[in-house]
């Protein structure tokens, strides 16, 4: 390759990468290899998405670490302050109030979570003022049950009574075991305590009759219903069907979390979810609807049009590489594009340049031989060294002609170099 085309090609690399370094500074960071999810208790519901979530992220080389917690309360400060990267909360779970509140975003909503208010009441009671005077778990402090609980007493103007606190573990083995008259436990139907109490004899679930007003009241609230045979058709239990009312549970983020695993979180929840329950039909969840806390804009673009082209065929990190370097496509290409168009005449003006600088040698040698300011030995030096000059170098063949006439040139004024020479010696 002739130095021309090569210092061309050189600068053109350089300009390239020089455009390389400059888009790449607005590539997304990649995704964090590790993520750590607030749950709940170990036995509830919330840690059992978790187990799973933990299954799928590992397939795409995601470590996620799971904290368990007093509930979704706590999850809210957690998430809030930074110790968490994402969490799962029940519906209605104030944030306004946590400091730090405004930086969550909901991702998804789950499931339906209802308020299970299982007893060992006869006769069976209908309103939550019945309880007023037995004994009745409410929850720890920090967890939904305990915030919903609380919520609801108030509507039914039964605030501030001396109701237990303890774990739902707990209070599900003092219930069973004639400890306590009644419980409240907000989890998803596959919680182990729910599937337990359930089934276990003696004891029964509430019925809300009013589960239409507490939606009217709270509008996060759904009403549901269980209907008869649904847990045990051979047995039928229950024997009729129950009304009940239910928040969602629900997937949420800090809203600076990178846009890569919100895909993916979205991605692997319809494996967790997706399928049909005791109260959904298949594919309802996970949703973008049946939130109290806003949608981040990742969330909203995959509820709304579904995993890119690249996601459906390719694997995460081979999505997420190319992801994150097509911002670099479009500056790129507008620098290369023309780039690719100046080449041929950069290159073109580089070797007529060098044709001309020799021409210019060429006629400062006439110049002197017509002045006589240098000797014919020096002259013809200059002539020499100029002709050995242009024959090692390569000159692409589309300019051969342009060289060849040179070559004719130099011949031309050593022609005369050597006539002016002649003439001297002749004079002298």
């Amino acid at each position: 390759m002739n130095s021309s085309l090569l210092k061309s090609t050189g600068l053109a690399i350089l300009i390239a990468l020089a455009g390389f370094v400059l888009a790449y500074q607005f590539v997304e960071p990649a995704p964090p290899k590790v993520i750590t999810l607030a749950t709940g208790s170990a036995t509830g519901a919330y840690h059992a998405f978790g187990l799973a979530m933990q299954d799928i992220l590992a397939d795409n080389d995601i470590e996620l670490k799971l904290l368990n917690t007093a509930g979704s309360d706590d999850n809210a400060a957690l998430l809030a302050e930074g110790t968490v990267d994402i969490a799962l909360m029940q519906g209605g779970t104030p944030v306004d109030s946590v400091p730090g509140g405004e930086k969550l975003r909901g991702l998804a909503s789950l499931y339906y979570e209802p308020l299970w208010i299982f007893h060992r009441i006869d006769p069976p009671p209908t309103k939550l003022s019945e309880l007023a005077e037995l004994r009745v778990n409410r929850g720890v402090p920090g967890s939904g049950t305990r915030r919903l609980t609380d919520e609801l007493l108030v509507l039914n103007n039964v605030a501030g009574k001396k109701f237990s606190e303890l774990n739902n573990a707990t209070a599900s083995k003092a219930l069973r075991a004639g400890k306590l008259d009644a419980l409240f436990m907000v989890s998803g139907e596959k919680s182990s305590e729910v599937q337990t109490l359930l089934r276990a004899p003696g004891i029964a679930l509430m019925n809300l009759p009013r589960a239409k007003a507490y939606h009217l009241h709270r509008r996060y609230l759904s009403p549901v219903s269980l209907p008869p045979g649904a847990i045990d058709l051979a047995n039928e239990r229950p024997p009729t069907q129950l009304n009940l009312i239910a928040v969602t549970a629900m997937l949420i983020a800090r809203k600076d979390l990178h846009p890569a695993l919100v895909d993916l979180l979205l991605l692997s929840a319809p494996k967790i979810v997706g399928s049909a329950g005791l109260f959904h039909e298949e594919e309802q969840f996970p949703s973008g609807e049946y939130l109290s806390i806003p949608l981040s804009k990742e969330a909203q673009r995959f509820h709304k049009r579904g995993p890119s082209f690249l996601q459906r065929f390719l694997p995460f990190w081979a999505a997420t590489l190319i992801d994150r370097l097509v911002v670099m496509l479009i500056p790129l290409a507008a620098l290369v594009i023309p780039l690719f168009k100046l080449f041929p005449p950069l290159y073109r003006w580089r070797v007529r340049s060098r044709i001309y600088r020799w021409y210019e040698d060429l006629q400062r040698i006439e110049s002197r031989l017509d002045t006589g300011s240098a000797t014919s030995e020096e002259l013809a030096e200059a002539v020499v060294k100029l002709e050995t000059e242009v024959k090692h170098v390569e000159t692409p063949l589309s300019y051969a002609d342009q060289l060849y006439h040179l070559r004719d040139h130099i011949d031309l004024v050593r022609t005369r170099i050597n006539q002016e020479t002649s003439k001297r010696q002749q004079s002298s």
